[in-house]
């Protein structure tokens, strides 16, 4: 995810969290990374002042009790709001990656086996929207942040409880994306129903396997006619063709016509399975592939120097006497311990034809210094010698010695 430097005209922190940088905007708000006083990063939501209204803010205060009321492990969760103060503003979980849009047009299209398990994750989030009355309605790419857990949706503003005749929309006035959206939001047909959300998602895979969306026009009145045209199919040029019945079915002009969600998660499985893989075998897959490189956030944080060591008597008995300054360890700034990804490992050349082919490599952001090693830090020769002292348990004491002991035994003359 970019993160740019706030300007002189942004606030310096809202509702009690530090603002770090700008990672979004749109013709309403602006979005920031902001941290808590404890150190919780998270993406803070605000609404431009010259935008703010009584609608705006009722709206605002849908999507804020909207964000209390859902919960799940593939949705964003709010952390803090308040709709009343000015600028209103909301605080949800921090997700350390590119949004979909962004990793296709860097990285190009997923693979059949990734795009499929995308599918599934999402539709089971969704799932799960659904049954809290929820309707997402405005479900696109740039919507789903691939995160270093996995894909997370975000940004239910336009989310409305599906029993709920109430609506902030005025009449014949149609709110979203019209490229994800299908006919009958397109039309203002009301009630809208949970095959809006299936459309939407058929459009996310769609483009995730082939790099474009269902309808693509220059002008937008000739996409709304496209799109609420039951006559003009949506364009499925590029897909893999293990995913066109899927996407076709998906994709339908008729809500009626759609599968349900859980119907969605049963054959993106077929499709993983077919390729001779386990469900959560793709997702780790998936993961490894999506995730940007962490400590992002840190990038934005002074640099933390280790002070040399007081006199070369200090040292332990492995290390070569060199000059003080020789020996000054300087340290990228430290964030949490990174989890490890499990990677599945394809099977040795006599294994059943049934066994897995090699993992996609991951694709990592450029100009991510903060995963690189430090110029300073040279590479370890062998295992390190010598006590083990007291041991500490705070992280940043484990990453420092580990680094330490790192540069002593890559100098170490034995």
């Amino acid at each position: 995810m970019h993160i740019a430097p706030l300007s002189p005209h942004d606030p310096a922190q809202l509702g009690g969290y530090e603002l770090l940088g700008r990672i979004g905007h749109g013709g309403m708000g602006q979005v920031y990374l902001g941290e808590s006083p404890g150190g919780e990063p998270a993406a803070v939501k605000v609404i431009k002042p010259s935008v703010v209204d009584s609608e705006t803010r009722q709206r605002f205060a849908q999507e804020v009790d909207i964000l209390k009321t859902i919960w799940g492990a593939r949705i964003a969760a709010l952390l803090d709001a308040d709709a009343e103060a000015d600028p209103p503003w909301l605080a949800t979980e921090y997700i350390e990656g590119l949004d979909l849009s962004r990793h296709v047009a860097r990285h190009g299209p997923l693979p059949s086996l990734l795009a499929a398990s995308l599918g599934a994750t999402l539709a089971e989030a969704l799932a799960t929207v659904h049954k809290q009355g929820l309707l997402h309605r405005d479900l696109k790419p740039a919507n789903v942040l691939l995160g270093p857990n996995g894909p997370k949706i975000i940004d239910f503003g336009l989310a409305v409880f599906a029993e709920s005749s109430v609506s902030l929309t005025a009449p014949n006035t149609v709110v979203g994306t019209p490229s994800c959206m299908p006919p009958e939001q397109a039309r203002g047909d009301r009630p809208l129903t949970s095959a809006v959300d299936v459309y939407a998602l058929g459009a996310v895979v769609l483009f995730a396997a082939s790099g474009h969306l269902p309808y693509q026009a220059a002008n937008i009145h000739v996409l709304f006619h496209q799109v609420t045209d039951p006559e003009t199919a949506p364009d499925l040029s590029g897909v893999p063709d293990e995913l066109v019945p899927l996407l076709k079915a998906m994709l339908a002009h008729e809500a009626g016509d759609r599968p349900a969600l859980s119907e969605v998660v049963q054959q993106c499985r077929g499709v993983i399975e077919a390729q001779g893989f386990k469900v959560a075998q793709a997702r780790r897959r998936l993961t490894t592939h999506t995730a940007a490189p962490s400590h992002m956030v840190d990038d934005l944080l002074p640099t933390v120097v280790t002070p040399p060591p007081a006199a070369p008597n200090d040292l332990p008995d492995t290390v070569t006497d060199t000059p003080p300054q020789a020996r000054t360890v300087v340290l990228p700034s430290t964030g949490p311990e990174p989890v490890p990804t499990v990677v599945d490992r394809p099977a040795p050349p006599s294994a059943s034809p049934m066994a897995e082919p090699p993992a996609e490599p991951a694709s990592p952001e450029p100009n991510m210094a903060a995963d690189a090693p430090s110029a300073s830090l040279p590479a370890p020769s062998g295992p390190a010698r010598g006590g083990s002292g007291q041991r500490r348990h705070s992280t940043q004491a484990r990453i420092t010695a580990q680094r330490l002991r790192e540069v002593y035994a890559a100098r170490s003359a034995f």
